[in-house]
């Protein structure tokens, strides 16, 4: 039993429902039941959060590495069986998954795990950063980690369950146990 119930999907009101997608057709998903409790907060939030992920000109393959790095360290399962199948779409390899498990000494990882402990980044991963990403890129991605942070601590402390057929791939075979990496 979860802390906060999602709204159930048969319960969800159409027009409630059309700003807060951007007029995008929504199947069932535990994370949107959770923020329709409070309507307000989640049309204010799924705006900056469609920005950052349909509109956003951060490359969806570092977008979606970044996203799972976040979730592995926050020990999310929702976000990390969601971000499995977005990461699949954007190219994302099960190698690549593996180092995002294992904290392999990656540009990405590196970048996460600064963010996620200093909330800053060194001047050297800053540097790397700027090599492959221009301004608007570099902001995405800092504010990519935090947004997906946040859902992170909301869905861990709601205890949003993974969607129906969503699989946590890796999460539940004792790595959501073992020491953070």
């Amino acid at each position: 039993m979860t802390r906060l119930p999602p709204i159930p999907f048969e319960e969800w009101d159409a027009e409630v429902l059309r700003p807060l997608t951007g007029g995008r057709t929504t199947p069932p998903s535990n994370a949107l039941g959770l923020l329709l409790n409070h309507p307000h907060l989640a049309r204010a939030f799924l705006t900056f959060s469609t920005q950052l992920v349909y509109r956003g000109s951060l490359p969806a393959r570092m977008r979606e590495l970044a996203v799972l790095r976040v979730a592995w360290r926050r020990r999310c399962r929702y976000e990390w069986a969601h971000h499995v199948l977005m990461a699949d779409r954007a190219g994302v390899t099960e190698e690549e998954l593996e180092q995002v498990r294992q904290g392999a000494d990656t540009l990405v990882n590196r970048a996460v795990d600064e963010l996620e402990s200093a909330s800053s980044l060194s001047d050297e991963t800053y540097a790397e950063l700027a090599k492959e990403l221009d301004e608007r890129q570099l902001m995405e991605f800092v504010f990519v980690v935090g947004a997906y942070g946040l859902q992170a601590m909301a869905y861990n402390t709601f205890e949003v369950e993974p969607d129906a057929g969503m699989d946590d791939a890796g999460m539940d075979d004792g790595g959501m146990d073992e020491t953070l990496v």
